[in-house]
């Protein structure tokens, strides 16, 4: 009797809402992404070129043309923090591969009437190879932080350098692009 009971209010419940592709929490931090006017890109912590990451990414998100970029905290509706790393690496290979063979056979007798007979066989192949390869790459992690301090949102992205840029060039190339992605479903929503 109580499955009955359970099918029955199921149907009388009519059919269940599609799930969404947004959560609400995400929504809500794309609604709040066109709220913004203006940035402020804090200083990226990491390694040395975090600070070059930081004006390489200035300069693309500048060229979207998304946001005002400020200089004065302050002033900034958002604030851009994270990490970013750019790590240039040389990956060396080496192999080896060797085949050798010998064989030797003789005889001998030290009488008036010699007799000596000596063989030998030598085969013998060896390759070796070493390469070094120079690899560059980029990693950054970065947030849109509002005035309250909360995170309304982020992305990390990372490379190996594209066909005509470099690693960190790219990887500031994919973070705006990610932005303006979203801030297209941001106002898809309204």
């Amino acid at each position: 009797m109580i499955p009955l009971t359970l099918f029955a209010l199921a149907l009388a419940a009519g059919p269940a809402d599609p799930p969404s592709s947004t959560s609400a929490i995400e929504e809500i931090g794309l609604r709040q992404l066109t709220t913004i006017k203006r940035v402020y890109v804090d200083r990226l912590t990491g390694g040395e070129t975090a600070a070059q990451m930081r004006d390489i990414l200035i300069s693309s998100m500048a060229s979207s043309q998304l946001f005002i970029l400020t200089e004065n905290p302050e002033r900034a509706d958002a604030t851009l923090r994270g990490a970013a790393e750019d790590l240039v690496f040389t990956d060396v290979h080496t192999s080896s591969d060797s085949i050798n063979a010998r064989a030797n056979v003789g005889t001998g007798r030290a009488s008036s009437a010699q007799r000596a007979s000596t063989a030998g066989l030598t085969l013998g192949e060896n390759e070796s190879d070493h390469s070094t390869d120079r690899r560059h790459e980029a990693i950054a992690a970065v947030r849109l932080v509002n005035k309250d301090g909360d995170v309304i949102w982020s992305t990390t992205q990372e490379s190996l350098g594209a066909k005509f840029r470099g690693a960190s060039s790219d990887v500031a190339e994919k973070i705006t692009g990610k932005l303006k992605e979203d801030f297209e479903k941001a106002r898809k929503l309204k």
